[in-house]
């Protein structure tokens, strides 16, 4: 089995950009579901993994966010299961064998802290979906998203097990520098956390623009010693009617490439907003520095 260090020994990869938006280009419906598309419209969802390593992925991620009891509670266990199995089938065969497949693992969306669940009902869903992605094929396991390093405990803990190496990734997004979780979480106490629960990764998706990214980077690589993964959004999105639009430009995106790299990302690519041209212009730019 192969282990982070052994992919990055060449330098920095580029990861894909955003599923969910890339899924209602092609009409899922806001507000709806991307997970379950696996089994309803596994063309589309496959189509969006192929355009990303077409553009040069060298990492994809799979449509499986959502795909736990929690956060999809009316979901029979054997449905989630086949969710799961089939984000990592078609994720695989688009990439062939051009690119690592990551498997994506999303937050509760439920509050450990108020009680609103517990700790034995986030690692029983945690545990049930990292061994279906597991057994499905995935190369690593992310932990996307996340704001309570307790529930990114529960879910490192949970992954591990399947003995695949696994990244968690934190949103950051909150306190005036933008550099907290929502729950007030910092880079030093996210990376320490990390490293404490035996992740083989750290790193910030999602959150906000990429002009924030090199100094969450940089303080989480100062931290601790594992792999960064770094995945911004394209900006804040703007809502006009029922569409919203992101205003970042894939050059813009794109520009701040040498900065993450030097900042000590092992991993960049994007998130919300993003799309094949944001990783075209990520490629471009790796190979002009």
């Amino acid at each position: 089995m192969h282990g982070l260090g052994d992919w990055l020994k060449d330098g920095v990869l580029i990861s894909d950009g955003a599923w969910g938006t890339q899924l209602q280009a092609r009409g899922l419906p806001v507000g709806a579901l991307p997970d379950t598309w696996n089994l309803t419209h596994p063309e589309q969802v496959e189509d969006v993994a192929r355009t990303y390593v077409e553009a040069g992925s060298q990492v994809i991620l799979t449509n499986s966010f959502r795909a736990h009891a929690i956060a999809m509670h009316a979901s029979s266990a054997a449905d989630l299961d086949a969710i799961n199995r089939a984000a990592v089938e078609i994720s695989k065969k688009a990439a062939g064998t051009q690119a690592l497949v990551f498997a994506s693992i999303g937050p509760a969306g439920k509050m450990l802290v108020s009680g609103e669940v517990s700790a034995e009902e986030l690692t029983w869903a945690f545990t049930a979906q990292a061994q279906s992605l597991a057994r499905a094929g995935a190369d690593a396991l992310l932990i996307e998203t996340m704001s309570d390093p307790e529930e990114a405990r529960l879910a490192v803990a949970a992954a591990k097990a399947t003995g695949l190496p696994v990244i968690a990734s934190f949103a950051f997004d909150s306190g005036k520098n933008k550099d907290r979780t929502m729950m007030g979480a910092t880079p030093e106490v996210v990376a320490a956390a990390m490293a404490e629960a035996g992740a083989d990764g750290v790193g910030a998706n999602c959150g906000v623009g990429v002009e924030f990214a090199g100094a969450i980077c940089q303080r989480l690589r100062a931290a601790c010693d594992l792999p960064v993964w770094i995945k911004p959004n394209a900006g804040l999105p703007v809502v006009e009617g029922a569409a919203i639009h992101y205003a970042t430009t894939a050059e813009y995106f794109a520009s701040h490439f040498a900065a993450l790299r030097d900042a000590g990302a092992s991993f960049v690519g994007g998130c919300c907003g993003s799309t094949p041209e944001f990783i075209r212009a990520l490629v471009a730019a790796r190979g002009a520095v």
